[in-house]
């Protein structure tokens, strides 16, 4: 694999995006030892939030399945900004988390989390495979409907 993230990206046709800044009183990375923590990152287009509705409800699971890509790549960009391009400095990813805004009987919160997982390991192949929970929540910051964090362990 190259050891670029913007041209793994360019691969499969896929740009990457401004890293968001934090809408609160947190930051969007922190880097403990070896492991690099991403705060909750949601889909956007053009810096502004995409895919408002809940999955199950005003959306369909295939526009929740995109809204886990697009925050996937917001987890992409918050990883380029401390690694600067080079994957050499990654590891794998640890652990993904995925919360799905749905109704209470949509049960198919692993599918539109399959989103980010599976664009994830398109981009970083074997090191971007990792655990992963998707749970489904009420509602999501300024209405969007999937949210992903994630940790990245980095070479020391």
């Amino acid at each position: 694999m190259n050891n670029s993230l913007r041209e793994q990206l360019e691969k499969l046709d896929l740009q990457l995006p401004t890293p968001d800044s934090p809408a609160g009183n947190y930051v969007s990375t922190v880097v403990s030892q070896n492991l690099l923590y991403v705060s909750g990152q949601i889909p956007m287009v053009d810096g502004q939030p995409a895919f408002i509705g809940r999955v199950g409800d005003t959306l369909s699971e295939e526009q929740g399945i995109a809204a886990a890509e697009l925050a996937a790549l917001g987890l992409l960009a918050q990883l380029d900004s401390v690694i600067g391009d080079d994957l050499s400095k990654l590891v794998q990813i640890v652990r993904l988390g995925v919360f799905v805004a749905c109704p209470s009987d949509f049960t198919r919160q692993g599918a539109v989390g399959n989103g980010a997982s599976n664009l994830l390991v398109s981009v970083l192949g074997k090191a971007g495979q990792h655990v992963r929970t998707s749970v489904g929540v009420s509602s999501l910051p300024v209405g969007v409907a999937v949210e992903v964090d994630a940790i990245f362990e980095l070479r020391p």
